[in-house]
């Protein structure tokens, strides 16, 4: 799976970079890198906590957390340098020709790679995806290297800023620019910088294509989305909240995230929240199994559960089938699909009026 388990156990993925906006997950990097499209360092970028790393040339030996930063590292063009990933892709989940790169990176561990094994790797960088990984005061991620132990070994440590700092973020996430400066700083770390570019500028363009299209929709027009994790269990639902990408990629659609009013990355809530708040749209968020076949089995599965369960099943969204099949990763964790999933939003939500 396509960071997998990671829509869960990273705990929020992919909101405002770090005290709100993208633009200071860049800055470092652009603003020392200046003519990084061609390479040029010194290049600097910092963490959750503000604390700076510099890179006097391009790194050679990556490791990454898990399939989310491994991919925007395959779509930079720097997919050549990684030595090792955890929580690692499924077979069929990365689009295209990535899925054959992905597919030969080494496999570190199918979850969190165990401390030992990374200080061991030989990288001389890891990007980390995961929130509160020990060093920025959060409750850490199995046992993570300290900072000293990473020195020791030789290894810069950096995060997507998008996701690690989600959490901390002190402001809703209404678009997608923390994404975009994770983007634009991997691109200046990696000497990668004009491939940056081009990405985030396909980002753009689709977005604002969505933009033109419904942004003018006044709020109480919006209808109400409710993402549904299926895979994080249905005991207790696990919902997107305002610091997290998909209340970005839900708001960029013209739709009402049903749970923009928690603060916070996802929370759990009971089934009569859900019921209370009645949503317009429901997405089957089910993660990539990696064939159609298999994720058409998946959304099957979600689709019946909230038809057949005496709690969902009287929700208006339920009753007139309104249900989109958009699997959690594009929505949820980092990356080019995000911009994506607005557009396949969007034109269910308003046909005709997108694309």
């Amino acid at each position: 799976m396509w960071g997998g388990t990671a829509a869960v156990v990273l705990g929020g993925l992919l909101a405002a970079g770090c005290g709100g906006g993208g633009k200071d997950a860049a800055d470092e990097s652009t603003g020392k890198a200046g003519k990084s499209a061609a390479g040029s360092y010194p290049v600097s970028v910092t963490d959750c906590m503000g604390a700076k790393t510099t890179f006097s040339d391009a790194p050679k030996r990556i490791v990454t957390s898990n399939a989310s930063s491994l991919e925007l590292l395959l779509r930079l063009g720097a997919g050549d340098k990684v030595i090792g990933t955890g929580f690692p892709p499924g077979k069929g989940t990365l689009p295209g020709a990535l899925d054959a790169q992905g597919q030969k990176v080494k496999v570190l561990s199918q979850n969190v790679i165990p401390k030992e094994k990374l200080l061991g790797s030989g990288a001389d960088l890891y990007i980390d995806t995961f929130a509160s990984m020990g060093g920025m005061g959060g409750g850490g991620m199995g046992d993570a290297p300290t900072v000293e132990e990473f020195k020791a070994a030789g290894i810069n440590h950096i995060y997507l800023k998008s996701t690690a700092c989600a959490a901390q973020g002190k402001k809703p996430v209404r678009d997608l620019s923390a994404v975009e400066a994770d983007i634009t700083s991997l691109g200046a770390v990696t000497g990668t910088s004009a491939k940056a570019k081009e990405l985030v500028a396909g980002m753009k363009e689709k977005v604002g294509a969505v933009q033109k299209a419904v942004g003018g929709t006044a709020a109480g027009k919006r209808p109400t989305y409710f993402f549904f994790d299926y895979d994080a269990g249905t005991k207790q639902p696990t919902v997107v909240c305002n610091r997290q990408v998909a209340n970005a990629v839900i708001t960029l659609a013209g739709a009402r995230n049903a749970f923009a009013d928690c603060d916070g990355d996802n929370k759990q809530v009971g089934w009569e929240d859900v019921i209370a708040k009645n949503p317009d749209w429901i997405q089957l968020g089910v993660r990539n199994r990696g064939s159609e076949a298999a994720n058409k089995k998946a959304f099957d599965e979600a689709q019946k559960w909230l038809e057949t369960n005496p709690a969902t099943k009287g929700l208006k969204a339920v009753k007139e089938r309104h249900f989109l099949r958009i699997a959690s990763e594009p929505t949820t964790i980092a990356g080019v699909e995000n911009a994506e999933t607005v557009e396949k939003i969007a034109k269910t939500l308003y046909p005709g009026k997108v694309g």
